[in-house]
């Protein structure tokens, strides 16, 4: 903790660098063996999937969601998959969750030139927040000024949380990328847990940095082979746990709580990879099932199908475009569908647009028990989540 000079000054928490070595508890050591397993499983899976890629989008949407819904953001699944559809004009709490797959996506294609670093998360925050609430925050730019976390109407002297002052962001983030990127010293979940902590204290944007450091997850664990195929939605486990997760972060801080930290990170991976094994199987036997009811046919009807696991909802002008091919064929590749009972017609998307049909079995599996829409719990300084 330090306290700014000035008539003004204030507490700012200042977190040391990240320790290198850990003692891991008994009962720390069972979760990280637990998680390590489920996530291997998952791993594992999408290796033996015939094509992973095809509940990738599925999956990448539920992470976006969930981690977006944790800040507030008032967007269903369905929703979202229909806006990416083409059959829904994007509201802007849907546009939030487009911001975060691309952001997401991204960062992906970026891993194969660049690793994990600052560079790479000033790209990924300026697709995170464009054209969307947080957009005056300047997007890709570390803060400048002092940012703080708490409930609506909160001075920086009754905050929640006041991260470091901008002086320190240099040293803290350079230490944060290279103990994403050096050989490491404990296991990778472990690694992965504190840097998800360090990125959280630091909070070096004014805006977005929960979104982004969950996000960061993903990309940390693609980027050390962990997750072959980017299958893993810890933010839904975040998102259902919301209270517990902000409290063990401030407890790390404020009483040291490391264990604590550990074992909630690594329950919330084997949770959501055990969940993510559980829905990619029953989404391939729906698969199976579908292709079973068109075999002997020649129509292209079962590349629709498989259209169906990434999003559920399809639109004429998407059959269209990703099989390239004529409008008409599109309709009848979907009326065919229609008839097996495989998708159902689910009507027109607002005044003059465009009709769209529903894989109901599909989005009931990737929907699964979806929380009542979040309510934003903080607040940083502007009002913003």
């Amino acid at each position: 903790m330090v306290r700014t000079s000035g008539s003004h000054g204030y507490h700012a928490f200042v977190p040391v660098p990240i320790p290198r070595t850990v003692a891991i508890s008994p009962e720390t050591v069972l979760l990280l063996s637990e998680a390590d397993d489920a996530l291997g499983r998952l791993a594992g899976s999408g290796r033996l999937l015939p094509n992973p890629h095809l509940l990738v989008e599925a999956y990448l949407t539920r992470e976006a969601l969930a981690s977006s819904r944790i800040e507030g953001t008032q967007a269903s699944l369905t929703e979202v998959f229909q806006a990416a559809a083409g059959g829904l004009h994007r509201s802007s709490d849907v546009e939030e969750v487009a911001n975060y797959i691309e952001a997401l996506k991204l960062g992906l294609a970026r891993l194969d030139e660049l690793p994990v670093c600052l560079r790479l998360i000033r790209e990924i925050h300026g697709v995170l927040l464009r054209d969307v609430r947080g957009k005056e925050q300047q997007p890709g730019e570390l803060r400048s000024t002092q940012n703080w976390i708490g409930t609506i109407g909160d001075r920086i002297d009754t905050a929640t949380f006041v991260p470091p002052p901008p002086e320190h962001l240099d040293s803290l983030l350079a230490d944060w990328e290279r103990y994403a990127n050096e050989s490491p010293s404990v296991p990778t979940l472990i690694q992965c847990a504190l840097l998800h902590y360090q990125f959280e204290t630091i909070h070096p944007f004014l805006d977005g940095n929960g979104r982004l450091g969950r996000l960061l997850i993903v990309l940390f664990l693609v980027q050390r082979g962990r997750l072959p195929n980017p299958l893993l939605y810890v933010s839904r486990f975040f998102e259902t746990h919301r209270s517990e997760y902000y409290e063990r972060l401030q407890m790390t801080r404020e009483r040291g709580e490391v264990q604590q930290w550990l074992q909630f990170f690594l329950t919330a991976v084997a949770e959501q990879a055990k969940d993510a094994v559980r829905r990619a199987e029953l989404l391939l036997d729906i698969r199976e099932r579908a292709r079973g009811k068109l075999h002997g046919s020649r129509s292209r009807a079962v590349e629709v199908v498989d259209l169906l696991l990434g999003n559920p909802v399809i639109t004429v002008q998407r059959v269209q475009q990703s099989l390239t091919i004529s409008n008409p064929g599109a309709m009848n590749l979907i009326r065919q569908l229609e008839g097996l009972g495989i998708i159902s017609h689910a009507g027109r998307a607002g005044r003059g647009g465009r009709y769209f049909w529903v894989a109901h079995e599909v989005l009931e599996v990737l929907e699964g028990t979806e929380p009542a829409s979040a309510t934003p719990e903080v607040v940083t300084r502007d009002g913003s989540s």
